[in-house]
């Protein structure tokens, strides 16, 4: 069990962002000020384990109850993210030898590290100081990723609402297509975020169903790119219907496994810099086929849609923060808040704790059964689990027309050791 010592709390953001990150720092925050007996201050790493590194740490205390309470409806960052992942302590000592020299500077007995499976590695090593370097730490992992990809967690904050964008803007993308078709566009493709899950990709087939029969195929990671029958498919569906849109993960590959669109580029977690499959496709449409096509990226628009966020997701994003807090004030170190499907109509969800060492560097894919059998569609079970996630709608509040979003003012904690560090 934990010291019943007062200890400060250090937070930070890892990873790409969401539209529901900034909920789960809220619950955090919120839920260490209801402990003031148990947890003294609560800083922020400014970029991620980055600032933890630089000892850059922002005092979330200069914060008002009501910016912190802001931050439940602001999309993207609020202190900064950043893609680092930490070496194993053979490899590179330094830098948990550095990290002990922060935390021991500050105070700091917790650990909350928002992030998808390259931060849940990251937090099992820091969990890991007290055994291997003798530094008393409690160190629990915030789930966080648009990809879903997280093992043992039914589903992960973030996927919800970037499904929900995804989902809606295939359905009035598809409509416009079908409006113009006649002497216009007869393909649509879109873009969405997968490296090698088709999660999101998934929920474009949900703009399509018994109410709304529209032609859409979706291009799964999971499913291995063949030329010829995606050609015929859509050949198919233009001629039975005039048009039809392709909703493409970025992570789509060939038969041999390679990606489509690699751009022979790596991200600081040694990732494949992906994008650019749209054009891809849009030109195996055009030499194929013939037909006018268009073509579009969601990017960064669905993963920092708070405007269109989904009400569970929200909820869920929320509730992993607060309990992060009360399983570390319960001394269960290593460990990171999962969502637990209960019950699905109704739809109902709790928090369970999973060990970190289920969770950090395994992804979880679309199951097979999900996927329809031609490969270019999602079945109903796959429907079942989706459509909970995606509903609800949670507004932030509008001034002129635009969202007003929380903007913190981030204020600086003095540095207190000598030395800099650089990575």
């Amino acid at each position: 069990m934990a010291s019943a010592k007062k200890r400060n709390a250090l937070y930070a953001q890892s990873g790409g962002v969401t539209a529901v990150i900034n909920a789960s720092a809220c619950a955090v925050i919120e839920t260490a000020r209801k402990h003031k007996d148990r947890i003294g201050k609560v800083y922020a790493g400014r970029n991620g384990i980055l600032g933890v590194l630089a000892e850059d740490l922002i005092d979330t205390g200069r914060e008002s109850a009501e910016a912190i309470a802001a931050l439940r409806t602001t999309p993207a960052s609020a202190f900064g993210s950043c893609r680092y992942k930490l070496k194993s302590l053979d490899q590179n000592r330094r830098e948990y030898e550095r990290l002990i020299a922060v935390f021991a500077a500050h105070d700091i007995g917790y650990f909350f590290y928002n992030g998808g499976g390259d931060s849940a590695d990251t937090c099992l090593k820091v969990s890991q100081l007290g055994e291997s370097m003798g530094y008393p730490i409690v160190a629990v992992h915030v789930p966080k990723t648009v990809d879903n990809d997280l093992p043992v967690t039914d589903n992960c904050p973030g996927f919800g609402s970037v499904a929900k964008y995804v989902a809606v803007s295939t359905l009035e993308a598809t409509l416009d297509v079908a409006s113009m078709a006649k002497t216009s566009t007869k393909v649509f493709i879109l873009e969405v975020m997968g490296r090698h899950a088709g999660w999101i990709a998934a929920a474009g087939a949900m703009a399509a169903d018994r109410r709304r029969d529209l032609p859409i195929l979706v291009l799964f990671p999971e499913i291995p790119f063949d030329r010829a029958r995606f050609v015929a498919a859509v050949d198919d569906r233009v001629r039975r219907y005039g048009y039809c849109s392709v909703v493409v993960s970025e992570g789509v590959k060939d038969a041999a496994g390679g990606f489509l669109a690699d751009q022979g580029l790596r991200d600081a977690f040694g990732h494949a810099q992906l994008g650019g499959v749209a054009p891809v496709i849009a030109g195996i449409v055009r030499d194929e086929l013939k037909l006018k096509y268009h073509w579009a990226v969601a990017d960064y628009l669905q993963r920092s849609a708070r405007h269109i966020a989904s009400k569970t997701d929200v909820a869920q994003a929320y509730a992993v923060g607060r309990a992060a807090v009360e399983l570390a004030l319960k001394g269960r170190n290593s460990v990171m808040p999962a969502i637990k499907r209960i019950s699905q109509n109704p739809y109902r969800w709790k928090i369970e704790a999973a060990d970190l060492a289920g969770v950090a560097n395994v992804e979880k894919f679309m199951p097979r059964d999900f996927i329809s059998e031609d490969g270019f569609g999602i079945t109903e079970k796959c429907r079942r689990y989706l459509r909970p996630l995606m509903t609800g709608e949670a507004y932030p509040s509008y001034r002129d027309g635009l969202p007003a979003y929380a903007m913190l003012k981030n204020v600086a904690v003095a540095k207190k050791l000598p030395d800099t560090f650089s990575v």
